[in-house]
Parts: structure tokens; sequence; C-alpha cells
């Protein structure tokens, strides 16, 4: 298990680039299993779980040419369905929560597919019914024996175009659900559909192989279905899960920070909710400048209540930046609650910050009240443990603003969302070292 030492209290200046987004790579990459051609995909972050998916499609048979250290070819034009059935299969996918999303190309295009009940962050339940139930509703068979190694099995032989409610706008639900249905014969309309960008992304994408989806953007979504997807190029978005941390790690450590690149007008309501928690943003081109700042006062609503800032499907706020809103939350001015609506176990990690000075109150799973310090106190270095990404990001941010040193251990859980972080902070300024 490594471990990131942080020296606490350093101001960062320069200019940092965002990473290709975590949450499009893991479906787009999927998706190269449609077709036998080659398919192209540029800006891929170099992060655990991408490589570790690339990897497992490696061993599924795909042909995977590194062109640069972010773009990579892929051809699957000789899959090897076996390998579905190896002790080595069930390991590499048990591992990686992404490898869900390999059942709607697979039963897409070889009508059949299987994977052992899935890993990643612990943050609380994360169900996967809305996969499933959109593969029976397209005709598929699904059956989960405990006895035969946990394994999800499914059987598409005859998949056919249907209209769906889905029973909640999951991201990856509806990416899975939509690949399978490309294939299919015949209309399917998804309703409730997750809208994300990183899921117009894949549509746009889709569409380019071939495929015919009307509604991209929307919660509604028409897929034709076609008999056969070829290949092409795509160029993933900068992860706006990595821009949303660097604006509040700025704002925390009092740094002027420029991040590069961030496609803005996909970011949604990302930079407003920050701007509600008094942090400055400027908008140059496609950059965003941080300037320092040596405080920042939360708003209020207009009859002056306390802030309070939730999650919500797109294009609400994204659940995996409410951690870093809380964190930098912590030496504002002002008093704001933050409800976690989606996971219940993501805001245990909030032990650790009143460990080292915050006054945060723990209301239940989902919400927790953060009386901002507004500066008076500086936080102290402690030991720590990264329990998920985000959280593990929210750690280094309160370790970076602190006085004195602190250890974070299992960065192994860091390292699966933010590619290189120490390195790409230690050049602008940080002092992180990895032991």
């Amino acid at each position: 298990m490594a471990s990131f030492k942080v020296t606490g209290g350093r101001k960062l200046k320069g200019e940092i680039v965002p990473q290709g987004a975590k949450n499009e790579a893991l479906q787009i990459i999927c998706a190269v299993l449609l077709t036998k051609e080659p398919v192209t995909i540029h800006n891929i972050p170099g992060i655990r779980d991408v490589i570790a998916l690339i990897d497992l499609l490696g061993e599924m048979g795909v042909k995977v040419t590194w062109l640069s250290e972010s773009s990579v070819r892929f051809q699957a034009d000789d899959i090897n369905m076996g390998y579905l059935e190896t002790e080595a299969y069930k390991h590499k996918a048990a591992s990686l929560r992404g490898s869900v999303m390999t059942l709607g190309p697979l039963l897409a295009r070889f009508k059949k597919g299987r994977i052992p009940r899935p890993g990643g962050d612990k943050i609380g339940r994360r169900r996967l019914d809305t996969h499933f139930l959109g593969f029976e509703r397209l005709g598929a068979r699904f059956d989960f024996d405990p006895q035969d190694g946990g394994f999800y099995k499914v059987d598409a032989s005859n998949l056919k175009g249907t209209y769906m409610l889905l029973d909640e706008a999951s991201v990856t639900g509806t990416a899975n659900v939509l690949m399978a249905a490309v294939l299919a014969e015949g209309t399917t309309t998804i309703y409730n559909a997750a809208c994300e960008p990183y899921l117009q992304q894949l549509c746009k994408m889709l569409v380019r192989m071939g495929a015919s989806i009307s509604g991209i953007g929307s919660n509604l979504l028409t897929i034709d279905g076609v008999s056969e997807l070829k290949g092409t190029d795509h160029t993933m978005l900068p992860d706006m899960i990595e821009i949303g941390s660097f604006i509040g790690l700025a704002a925390m450590t009092q740094s002027e920070i420029t991040i590069k690149n961030c496609s803005i007008p996909d970011l949604g309501v990302i930079p407003s909710v920050f701007q509600k928690l008094g942090i400055k943003l400027e908008f140059r081109g496609d950059d965003i400048f941080v300037p320092a700042q040596d405080h920042y006062e939360l708003e209020t609503f207009i009859d002056g209540s306390m802030l309070t800032v939730a999650d919500a499907p797109w294009p609400g706020f994204t659940p995996d930046l409410l951690s870093i809103v809380l964190v930098t939350a912590i030496q504002a001015k002002g008093t704001v609650l933050i409800h976690q609506k989606m996971f219940e176990s993501r805001l245990f990690f909030v032990d650790k910050l009143i460990e080292m000075g915050a006054q945060i109150i723990l209301c239940d799973p989902h919400r927790a009240t953060v009386v901002g310090l507004n500066r008076q106190l500086q936080l102290r270095g402690i030991r720590m443990t990264s329990p998920d990404i985000r959280a593990g990001v929210s750690l280094l941010i309160a370790a970076m603003s602190a006085n004195g040193v602190s250890i974070i251990d299992n960065i192994e859980q860091i390292d699966r969302g933010y590619q290189n972080i120490d390195t790409r902070l230690n050049a602008i300024g940080a002092e992180i070292i990895r032991l």
C-alpha cells in the first residue's frame, strides 16, 4: 500500500492541464467491442481503472496499439469469448467496476456475455439493476448464480428494440443499454436516460460509427438498430471532476492557478456552484483562471437561509464533486449543508477532516453541515487513509492546506482516478512525496 507525504502550507502558481475524462473513458473504450474495424481514441487518461480496462480488453483478444501516451488504436476483430470462462477473466473483471460496461457491446455483437460481481469504490450500494432490466427489456435472458462463482450471465440471441422507462437515470446503465440497442433489431426508445456529457460523447461516437440515435443530450433517446458498425476516431473531453478538484484546491491553498482547455460549455453548473462558495473564477477563452484569495464567503439563498449543495442527475451537480465542495467549504466564511443523495457512505471520511480541525457535523449518512473557519484556524496535518477516489483527493486538498505534514495511505484509490497527481501538482509548487 503506497502513501503520500504531504507538506502543507504551500501556495501553488502556474498552469495545469486536466486529463481526459475518466467516466467517459470507461464506456468509450468498451464501445470498441461493437465493431471489427479499428477505433482510435485520443486523450485517454493514464489512470489505474482505465489501464486495467484496456488490459482486460487485450486479454479478450482486442488488438491494442499505443500511438502516444494518450492515444490508442483498438481493433476487436478476433475476440476470444472463451476467455470469459477463465479464472484470469474472473479475477481481472471483478477488480474493476467498469468491466460491467463490456456487457452491452458483447450482447449486441456476440449475443452473450458474463461478468463477475464487479468491484470499485466502497461508497455504498451501487446496484446494477438498471443494466440488467434494460437488457431484459431488449429480450435478453439474465441469470445470477452465487454458487457459480458469483457470475452475472446474460444470453441475448434475439435482441429486439422496445420502449423502456429506466428505473433510474444511471450513466453506466444508460450507456450499457444504449450499446446493446444500437445493433438490436428494430427501434428502441429509452426514457429517463442519463444525459451527461459522457453519454452525449458516446452517442456522437456511435453515430460516427454508423448508429442511428436521436435525442442526444436529452433524457429520451431513440435508437434505430443497424446491422453493423464501422471504425472511427474519438477525442475525449477533459475531466470535469479534475477541473472542479483544481478549483477547490486553489481556493483552499490560496493559490493562483490557470486550468487549461476546460471545454467550459460541457461543465454545466460546476463553475457556478464553486462561485456560490465565494470562489472567483475568470473564463479566458477555454481556460479557467482561479486567482489567489485570502477569503471567500459562502452565498445564502435569497431569503437569507443557509446554502445547500446537493447532487442530482445531469444537468444537476455531479455527485463526484460533493466531497470536493465539502472540503473547500472548511475555510470559507459561512455555513453550508452538503447533501449527498446518491451514495450513503461517501461522507464517512469527514471524521479525518474533523480530526484535522474542521468544524463539520455529520448529520446522517447523506448529509453534513460545514461551519467555515474563515481562515481563523489552520487545519493540522495528521495520518489518514483514502477510502475512495474522490474522498482521497479531498483529503489531499485538506493536507495541502494544513499546517505541518500529513500522511495519506491507500493512495492507490487516488491513482484510480487522477493521473500522476503528485508530479503534476509538484510542478506548480506542491510538496508531495510518494512513499
